[in-house]
């Protein structure tokens, strides 16, 4: 759709709500709502006035900035009785309406542009994985630190829902009556395919109350705006069933977590440049990216694990990796290549180390970033010992991934020259902020201490 297509569109829907909707610096929507009234084609070149610093990405001093809508991203959504127009945005700087290096949709875009001579296009496939829960409490104050999820689909609850609930670790492509969930599944499909988002399937995942949808491959721009997407269709849909939805890795103790699980290859003129007759029907160019992206995962992983909770699933026994390493169909390797795909015009590596609380835009360009620095730097995974391995990775210790934020973000203090589209400036707030993340989150008394020391 372009600028003429959206205005026609608002006259001829009677639309009177407008929404413009931008990602802030940690991957989460923000939005201003302007009346149809106030709305003209002229929003699409002098953008809407925001304090970007509530945003992440200037200082208070400096933080008027403009968001400028993608009239490509429009989509229509109803809130009550209101139909709202809704688009997603590019933040520009005020001075000379130039795009903001800080903005991460920005960023991604000048990845893709910064790559041209390696791939014209990048495909990605995410996979979300997140719990649906009925009831979610959680408060941390000087004298109670709690949290508490519950849901009848739950294993905890078998005494109380009888035959029909999901077994612990044993819900995966479980179906009706013990699988719950398909009919917020459906809805949520439903309305992503109405507003033109293209969905591969859904399943039950492992876990008790947690599901996967998953997307095909498509145009890495659009994956990240899908992503912001999905989240906030699955959240809406879901407060409709009176559920709650969260992307969270780890937000059950000893159950599975979720991930994030990116499919991807490049294309060049026209040819997808992963296939070839290496290693595993690989390209040497494959293997190439292979070996950047493991050998840039510690500090890749700042953007790709930013939260605390990450690393909470990245522990043994979960299908979730802890070691940089790569297999043919071994889900306990970080890049996993799937033994499925035949079609050489699909032949594809998988990320698994990716999870959601991620900013997409940030994430998916390091990433890609970190595939292309081994191409150009002829990084082999072999000779770096990252692989091919077989069998259980948790049993070795073999390239072991950071086991905190606060590694991860260390390393990449130490190792940033690959994020070339990405301000240092921006790179040193990030570490600081997440930093402060982690030390917050280590200065609360966990409960299992209580258990451990409080007779000591």
């Amino acid at each position: 759709m372009d600028v003429s297509q959206v205005v026609r569109l608002v006259e001829k829907e009677g639309i009177n709500f407008i929404d413009l909707k931008v990602v802030d610096l940690w991957g989460r929507w923000r939005h201003v709502t302007l009346a149809r009234t106030n709305f003209s084609e002229k929003i699409f070149y002098e953008g809407v006035g925001v304090d970007a610093s509530n945003l992440g990405y200037a200082e208070v001093f400096s933080s008027d900035m403009v968001i400028i809508p993608d009239p490509e991203t429009a989509f229509v959504e109803t809130y009550g009785e209101d139909k709202v127009l809704s688009m997603i945005c590019d933040v520009y700087e005020t001075e000379n309406m130039k795009p903001c290096p800080h903005d991460p949709r920005t960023i991604l875009k000048k990845t893709l542009e910064s790559i041209r001579d390696i791939a014209d296009e990048v495909y990605l496939g995410p996979e979300y994985e997140f719990h649906v829960f009925e009831e979610v409490r959680y408060q941390v104050t000087s004298n109670k630190v709690m949290f508490e999820i519950d849901s009848l689909e739950g294993f905890w609850n078998a005494e109380e829902t009888g035959e029909y609930f999901v077994g612990r670790k044993k819900g995966y492509h479980r179906i009706p009556p013990f699988d719950t969930l398909m009919e917020v599944r459906n809805a949520i499909v439903k309305k992503l395919l109405e507003y033109g988002i293209p969905v591969k399937y859904h399943h039950h995942e492992v876990g008790s109350c947690q599901v996967e949808i998953e997307l095909p491959l498509i145009d890495a721009l659009k994956a990240a705006d899908y992503t912001m997407m999905v989240k906030h269709v699955a959240r809406m849909v879901a407060k409709e069933f009176g559920y709650i939805v969260t992307f969270m890795p780890k937000p059950m103790f000893d159950e599975a977590g979720n991930g994030m699980h990116v499919h991807q290859f490049l294309k060049k003129n026209g040819y997808n440049i992963f296939d070839g007759d290496k290693l595993y029907n690989l390209s040497q160019e494959a293997l190439y990216y292979i070996g950047g992206i493991l050998k840039n995962a510690p500090a890749l992983m700042a953007f790709t694990n930013p939260s605390t909770n990450s690393y909470r699933r990245l522990v043994p026994g979960f299908e979730a990796p802890t070691n940089a390493v790569f297999a043919l169909a071994n889900r306990t390797s970080a890049i996993r290549i799937p033994a499925y795909v035949k079609d050489p015009e699909k032949r594809r590596i998988e990320f698994r180390t990716i999870d959601a609380t991620c900013n997409p835009y940030l994430g998916f360009a390091a990433m890609i970033l970190a595939g292309v620095d081994g191409i150009r730097r002829k990084i082999d995974p072999v000779a770096e010992g990252f692989g091919p391995f077989e069998g259980d990775m948790y049993e070795k210790e073999l390239k072991p991934l950071p086991k905190s934020l606060e590694e991860s973000c260390r390393a990449l203090l130490e190792n940033h020259g690959f994020l070339t589209t990405f301000p240092k400036e921006l790179i040193e707030h990030w570490v600081k902020v997440k930093l402060k993340e982690e030390r917050l989150v280590n200065s609360i008394p966990h409960p299992k201490e209580y258990d451990l020391y409080f007779d000591a």
